[in-house]
């Protein structure tokens, strides 16, 4: 069966949906039956990427531990823990190291805001990663430009299974919740019309985007591009190296032009906690309700 969704990225048939629920229902059912329990870990690079989640968590607890503080309680039924990475691809590595190895976290979620990375891709738009790239690595002549090096791979895949749920409960919030919690002054003054899931390629690096030149460099570069933004890559080169399933979802806040740190700033304490705390809450009801 050919994958709903194409690479290109846009979902807008509500018969999707029925199909992603079907994949959540295989693959939580196959995990069951091999007798793993889900440990969330939800990443975030600033507080008001994950604002509410960590009020919604029941029989909370804290720990602080490198420079980090990780609460760890039950997210709408599911085991999860949440922190905040701080900003940066190092920053996203360390914790995503520390969930594993300290909190014994058996997948990983980042979610937060990004750049647009295509002219199609507007404000409000919802974006989940196929695969993360570094746009900043290059050891050439060394190694090719993209490749981290001694790994042979310059691209690192989402978890499919993942990725798929993390489309439905973007779709499911878009359809269902968005009018309600985003009030029309904000859908006005962002130009909130009719915001679009999209899926496909993001690009990571310790850079924040504002020069539209760069934007199109890339694009050349990076077939597939939807989004750029600072953390994904090096947390999906740890899961990978540990072996852990994870996946990156991307609310774009601005379109990486010289307007971008103008975009972001108001979006993301406007707009981007509600997209968070709703897609979340759709992905981890979602879960519980097949018993993950």
């Amino acid at each position: 069966m050919l994958d709903p969704v194409h690479k290109t990225g846009l979902i807008h048939k509500k018969s999707d949906v029925y199909y992603y629920y079907q994949v959540i229902y295989i693959q939580v059912n196959l995990k069951k039956k091999n007798g793993e329990k889900m440990r969330l870990g939800i990443i975030s690079a600033l507080h008001e990427e994950q604002q509410g989640l960590m009020e919604a968590m029941l029989d909370a607890t804290t720990t602080e531990h490198g420079g980090r503080v990780y609460t760890q309680g039950q997210l709408w039924g599911i085991d999860a823990v949440c922190v905040l990475s701080r900003i940066g691809k190092v920053a996203g590595a360390v914790t995503a190291t520390l969930l594993v190895e300290k909190f014994g976290v058996t997948h990983i979620l980042f979610t937060g805001v990004a750049g647009a990375g295509d002219a199609g891709i507007a404000v409000g738009d919802i974006v989940v990663a196929d695969a993360l790239v570094q746009h900043d690595m290059d050891a050439r002549p060394l190694f090719p430009r993209f490749e981290v090096p001694l790994t042979g791979l310059a691209y690192f895949s989402s978890d499919h299974a993942m990725a798929l749920q993390l489309l439905t409960a973007a779709h499911g919030f878009l359809e269902h919740d968005f009018m309600e919690v985003i009030d029309a002054g904000q859908r006005a003054a962002f130009r909130l019309a009719q915001p679009r899931v999209h899926r496909g390629l993001i690009a990571s690096g310790d850079q924040f985007m504002h020069d539209p030149a760069v934007i199109n460099a890339l694009k050349v570069a990076l077939p597939g591009l939807v989004a750029v933004e600072m953390e994904g890559a090096a947390v999906a080169q740890v899961c990978y190296e540990l072996g852990i399933p994870c996946a990156v979802i991307r609310t774009i806040s601005d379109n990486a032009n010289e307007d971008a740190a103008t975009d972001f700033l108001t979006f993301v304490s406007a707009v981007a906690a509600n997209y968070a705390f709703y897609i979340v809450r759709r992905y981890c009801q979602a879960l519980a309700k097949h018993g993950f």
